[in-house]
């Protein structure tokens, strides 16, 4: 392959620059809205909608690429760069994109509710694993039913969210109708 095949167009950076303004915006924002649970972490993780579609319309690559981004660049809104806060996050949303993009190439019949509940139970396991290794405690995992417990409705409305997002997309062919030359 030469480099002018590994060239990514003008407009195909245009709109992967957006996906991440988009899911920086709403890893942020998702920051500012008041817990909802008395437990810390439990996110309805609105960020990982721009990843999921990022693995439906572009590839691995792009969508790994949008959440390493997306987490830097929310992080750093917050104020939380390089913080404890931001590895765990870190760690998540990278599990959660490996995850995700594993189940949707395998498991196809699951859905995007499916992969979406998974994705944020991956997040879950992706945080508390980072968690362990900075503190040395393995008995973090104990906090992992609890969190478990909000990973299913979460997982199943931002699913839902994909689901209508995905059906939008294709129906209107936006991303195509942006992409082509």
């Amino acid at each position: 392959m030469d480099a002018v095949s590994k060239r990514i167009s003008t407009k195909k950076m245009a709109v992967i620059a957006m996906l991440v303004a988009q899911a920086a915006v709403l890893h942020y924002l998702e920051g500012l809205f008041p817990n909802p649970v008395p437990i810390p972490g439990v996110k309805l993780g609105l960020a990982n909608i721009i990843t999921l579609v990022a693995l439906v319309v572009f590839d691995f690559r792009t969508a790994m690429q949008i959440t390493v981004l997306r987490t830097i660049l929310g992080s750093l809104l917050a104020g939380t760069l390089f913080g404890m806060g931001f590895f765990m996050s870190f760690a998540g949303a990278v599990t959660s994109t490996i995850v995700m993009a594993l189940v949707l190439r395998s498991f196809k019949m699951l859905g995007m509710v499916g992969i979406s509940i998974l994705g944020a139970i991956a997040h879950n396991i992706g945080q508390l694993m980072m968690a362990t290794l900075v503190l040395h405690f393995p008995g973090i995992f104990l906090y992992l039913p609890a969190m478990l417990i909000f990973s299913i409705p979460t997982g199943i409305l931002t699913g839902l969210l994909i689901n209508e997002l995905v059906k939008y997309l294709q129906a209107t062919d936006r991303i195509h109708t942006l992409l082509d030359d």
